[in-house]
C-alpha cells in the first residue's frame, strides 16, 4: 500500500446532493477540488428519493418549510439559489419534470438522470472524486487542514486550504450514513444538536391500539393530521407497526415522545354536519354503509366496530340519537392517539439537528470559530418538510458555499 500526499485548494467530505453541488461551484470558479466518498458511487440518497423518481425540488419553497434553532438562518441561501435556479441546470441537460401535488417537481428521466447530470458538471469543471474511501484522521496543524485518507489500494495525505463537510446525517444507516458531522464538530469544538429522526412512520406497541391499526393495514386515507400546534393535511397510510404517509411523515418532525397525535377523518367539513344530512337524505340507511361513502369500508366498519356497540351500529340513521351521533363524531374529527415511537433512522428520510447554525455563517457556511472550515447540507441543524424541500436546501447550501471555500 503506497501513501502519497497532495495538496489541493478545496477538500469535500461527502458526494451526495450538497457535496456535488458544492464541488461543482467552487471548481467553476478555478479552484483545484476533491471530493471524498465512502461508497462506491455518488449520490445514493438521491438514486432512492421519490422510488427513484428524485423529487428534486419545490416550487412553493420558502422558510416557512423548514425546522431550526434558528429559523432565519435559511433565509439567505434559499433566496439566492431558488428551485428555478436547479430548473434552469436540468435544462441545460435537457431534462425534464412533472409537477405532482403541493408543487412537488419529479424528474421524468429518473434519479439517475440527475446524479449523472451532477457528475458531468463535475468533470466540465475538473473536480475529482476519490470513491471508497475512508477519513482516518483529520486536523488543522496550521493554515491548513490535513485529511488522512484510505482506500483499498492506497494511503494518501492531503492538505487542503478549505474542507466541506456535506456527509449528511445518520438516517437511513444502510445507505452509509453516519454522524461524521457532528463528531468532526466536536473535536473543533463546534456546538451541535443531537440528531433526531424525522420524516418517519410511527409506530404503536399497546395491544388494542395495534389490533386495530394492523386491521387497517394497506388503507390510505386523506386525513388531518395534528399534534400539539401542527398540522398537516395529506394522506396516511396504515401499516402492521403503525402509521406512515405523508401527513404522518410530516408531522413526525414536530412529535414529542408521549405526546398525542389527533387524526381527522374530516379534513375539509365537520363530521357532525354530514351525519346529520346524511340522516335526512339516507333516513334508512345503516350508519356503517353511510360511512363507506366517503371513507374506506374497511376503515368505516372499523371506527365503528370501535367506538360504538353493535346495536347502534345495525341502526338506521333516523334511529340513531344526537348523543351517538356525537359520540362517533369526537372520533371521526378526532381521533386521539399515543404512539409508542417511530421506526428510528432506520427509515427515516432525513434527521433534525446537526450543527448549531450559531456556529456559522449563513452567507458562506464557514464556521465562524474556525477559519476555512464549512458545513452543509443535512449536517447543519436546518431540516424540510417532505416534499422535496431537503433536496432544494441541499442544491442552495452547496451553491452558496461553493461561491466561497
Amino acid at each position: 500500500m503506497d501513501s502519497q500526499s497532495k495538496t489541493v485548494d478545496t477538500v469535500i467530505v461527502g458526494a451526495g446532493a450538497a457535496g456535488l453541488m458544492c464541488a461543482i461551484e467552487a471548481a467553476k470558479r478555478g479552484r483545484r477540488v476533491i471530493v471524498l466518498e465512502k461508497a462506491n458511487k455518488a449520490g445514493k440518497k438521491i438514486l432512492i428519493s421519490g422510488g427513484g423518481r428524485c423529487n428534486f425540488t419545490n416550487l412553493y419553497t420558502s422558510p416557512d418549510d423548514y425546522l431550526s434553532a434558528n429559523p432565519h438562518f435559511c433565509k439567505s441561501a434559499l433566496s439566492r439559489y431558488t428551485p428555478w435556479d436547479f430548473i434552469a441546470l436540468m435544462q441545460k441537460h435537457h431534462l425534464s419534470w412533472t409537477e405532482k401535488t403541493l408543487g412537488q417537481l419529479f424528474c421524468d428521466q429518473k434519479a439517475p438522470a440527475i446524479v449523472n447530470m451532477l457528475l458531468d458538471e463535475c468533470a466540465s469543471a475538473g473536480v475529482e472524486i476519490i470513491y471508497n474511501c475512508d477519513v482516518k484522521a483529520l486536523s488543522k496543524p496550521a493554515d491548513t487542514f490535513s485529511i488522512n485518507l484510505k482506500t483499498p489500494h492506497h494511503q494518501r495525505m492531503y492538505k487542503a486550504h478549505s474542507l466541506v463537510v456535506a456527509t449528511g446525517g445518520p438516517s437511513i444507516p444502510r445507505m452509509g450514513s453516519t454522524d461524521f458531522s457532528s463528531k468532526l464538530a466536536r473535536q473543533f469544538s463546534l456546538k451541535t444538536i443531537p440528531f433526531k429522526a424525522a420524516l418517519v412512520p410511527f409506530t404503536f406497541e399497546n395491544d388494542n391500539i395495534l389490533k386495530t391499526i394492523k386491521g387497517l393495514a394497506g388503507l390510505s386515507v386523506r386525513v388531518r393530521l395534528t399534534t400539539a400546534q401542527s398540522s398537516f393535511t395529506e394522506s396516511i397510510l396504515f401499516t402492521h407497526r403503525g402509521i406512515s404517509g405523508p401527513a404522518a411523515l410530516q408531522i413526525s418532525s414536530y412529535w414529542q415522545p408521549g405526546r398525542l397525535i389527533s387524526i381527522d377523518f374530516f379534513p375539509d367539513g365537520d363530521a357532525s354536519q354530514w351525519l346529520k344530512r346524511q340522516q335526512q337524505d339516507h333516513p334508512l340507511a345503516l350508519l356503517k354503509t353511510v360511512l363507506s361513502y366517503p371513507l374506506p369500508k374497511r376503515l368505516a366498519h372499523k371506527l365503528c366496530d370501535i367506538h360504538l356497540n353493535q346495536e347502534v351500529i345495525n341502526k338506521p340513521m333516523q334511529q340513531i340519537s344526537p348523543q351517538q351521533c356525537e359520540q362517533l363524531v369526537r372520533q371521526l374529527n378526532n381521533w386521539e392517539l399515543i404512539p409508542s415511537g417511530t421506526e428510528g433512522m432506520r427509515t427515516a428520510e432525513v434527521s433534525l439537528g446537526g450543527i448549531d447554525t450559531d456556529e456559522l455563517s449563513s452567507k458562506t457556511f464557514e464556521t465562524k470559530a474556525v477559519r476555512g472550515l464549512y458545513f452543509i447540507g443535512e449536517s447543519v441543524d436546518v431540516t424540510g418538510h417532505l416534499g422535496g424541500f431537503n433536496f432544494q436546501w441541499a442544491w442552495a447550501s452547496g451553491w452558496c458555499a461553493g461561491q466561497f471555500v
